[in-house]
């Protein structure tokens, strides 16, 4: 790795990270375009570098989720179940399925398949919860078993939470913004469990890399959040579903 290679990863997670179409399966796929091959350093970078994200978040709503305690315990409830499962089945994934490029593919095609066909028939209902506050400690657990289901490479934390709350009755920007919200706890869990567990190992340079990875994520990511909610104001998630087909294929195809 480069610093060149951690300055095109920051942009890649910064951009993706929220936004329907997995951030980890496109930092995999990078990976394999730039011709680095997959290491315990490069499994931990690509959980790391994505702190930065985590930090836009932070920077934009951490005094929303830190000073409101309504939305700050529905946000615990949500972690919860991600984080017992997180455990249950980390050492499955990063061993199974991490370095698995045909998961990542296939998960990219068919949940953009299911992303067009959500939007085709989802229809929001009246009553739909408006705001954070209200979600209850119910819906907020079930959102955080849907997102769990993100574990898998290539399906989409913030997809996969987005559906789950507008399947459960909540409206678009609410969801939204919880699932930016969610991000925090589930992402500083993950990277400080990996780091425990392997930053030991790593050399000055490769701490090197993801200071820069970090940085550039994090500006990246605030750029990508607000393009996301002026987004979500008039359009649906049905062209990313087209993007991650079109993308799956693409690198299938022409690898």
């Amino acid at each position: 790795m480069s610093f060149l290679h951690a300055i095109v990863f920051g942009v890649v997670e910064g951009v993706s990270e929220f936004l329907p179409i997995s951030s980890t399966g496109h930092l995999i796929l990078t990976a394999k375009l730039l011709g680095l091959k997959q290491s315990g350093f490069m499994t931990s970078f690509e959980i790391a570098i994505q702190l930065g994200a985590i930090l836009s978040v932070i920077v934009l709503y951490g005094r929303r989720l830190l000073c409101n305690w309504k939305v700050f315990s529905r946000v615990a409830a949500a972690f919860i179940p991600t984080a017992i499962l997180g455990l249950v089945f980390y050492k499955i994934i990063k061993k199974f399925l991490v370095h698995g490029e045909p998961i990542v593919l296939g998960a990219l095609f068919f949940g953009g398949v299911f992303l067009i066909l959500f939007e085709r028939f989802h229809r929001e209902k009246a009553g739909s919860v408006e705001d954070l506050e209200s979600i209850t400690y119910g819906q907020a657990a079930l959102i955080g078993v849907f997102q769990s289901v993100a574990m898998i490479p290539g399906v989409s934390r913030s997809a996969a939470t987005i559906c789950g709350g507008l399947l459960l009755g909540l409206k678009r920007k609410t969801i939204v913004e919880f699932s930016f919200l969610l991000a925090v706890p589930t992402m500083l869990a993950a990277t400080a469990l990996d780091l425990l567990k392997n930053g030991a190992v790593f050399s000055g340079a490769e701490w090197n890399f993801l200071g820069v990875g970090f940085l550039v994520s994090f500006g990246v990511a605030i750029l990508s959040i607000q393009w996301l909610l002026r987004l979500i104001r008039t359009h649906t998630f049905t062209g990313f579903g087209i993007y991650r087909i079109l993308a799956a294929a693409a690198f299938f195809f022409f690898k």
